[in-house]
C-alpha cells in the first residue's frame, strides 16, 4: 500500500530537520562569512532550511504555531542570504523600497536577470560550439596523414 501524500511531505520535512541539524552542528556555515567563503562542495546546504518551510507549510494543521515558525525560519533564510551577499543589490533596493514603484522595479529586475541569463547561455553555447570544432579538427588533423604522391609522367594530348 502506498504512501499518502501528506505521508511523504511529512518523512520530507523530517529528514530536512536531520539535515539542517547536521550543518548546524557541523557549522558549515558563519554569520561572519560571504558567499566566496562557502566551499563549492557546501553550496547545495543552503536552501535546506527554505526547503524545510516549503514542506512544513504544506502539512495541513490545525495548530499555525508550526506554520509561524516555517515563515519565520523562511525569513531567516532570507535574511542569512542577504548576509553572504547572495542577493544582489538591485533586488535589496527595490525590495527595500516598496509601493507602487515595487512592481515596475521587480518587472525590470526579471527582465534583467532574464537577460543575463540569456547572455550566459548563448555564452556557454558559444563556448561548447568552439570546443566541438576544437575537436573535431583535431581528430581531422590526426587521421590526416601525409602522403607521399609521386608525380607520373603523363603526356599532353596537345602535342598533335
Amino acid at each position: 500500500m502506498g504512501e499518502s501524500h501528506i505521508d511523504v511531505v511529512k518523512k520530507g520535512c523530517e529528514m530536512f530537520q536531520k539535515c539542517e541539524d547536521m550543518i548546524r552542528k557541523l557549522a558549515l556555515f558563519s554569520s561572519n562569512e560571504t558567499k566566496e567563503d562557502i566551499s563549492t562542495n557546501n553550496l547545495k546546504y543552503l536552501l535546506v532550511p527554505y526547503y524545510l518551510a516549503e514542506l512544513t507549510e504544506k502539512i495541513i494543521q490545525d495548530d499555525r504555531i508550526p506554520i509561524v515558525k516555517a515563515s519565520y525560519a523562511k525569513l531567516k533564510f532570507f535574511s542569512f542570504c542577504e548576509a553572504m551577499e547572495l542577493v544582489p543589490n538591485e533586488e535589496l533596493e527595490a525590495s527595500s523600497r516598496g509601493g507602487s514603484g515595487a512592481l515596475a522595479d521587480r518587472r525590470a529586475l526579471k527582465i534583467a536577470r532574464f537577460k543575463r541569463q540569456k547572455a550566459a547561455e548563448a555564452k556557454l553555447l558559444e563556448i561548447k560550439e568552439r570546443k566541438e570544432r576544437r575537436e573535431r579538427s583535431t581528430k581531422a588533423s590526426a587521421l590526416s596523414t601525409p602522403v607521399e604522391s609521386e608525380e607520373e609522367d603523363i603526356p599532353d594530348d596537345d602535342s598533335e
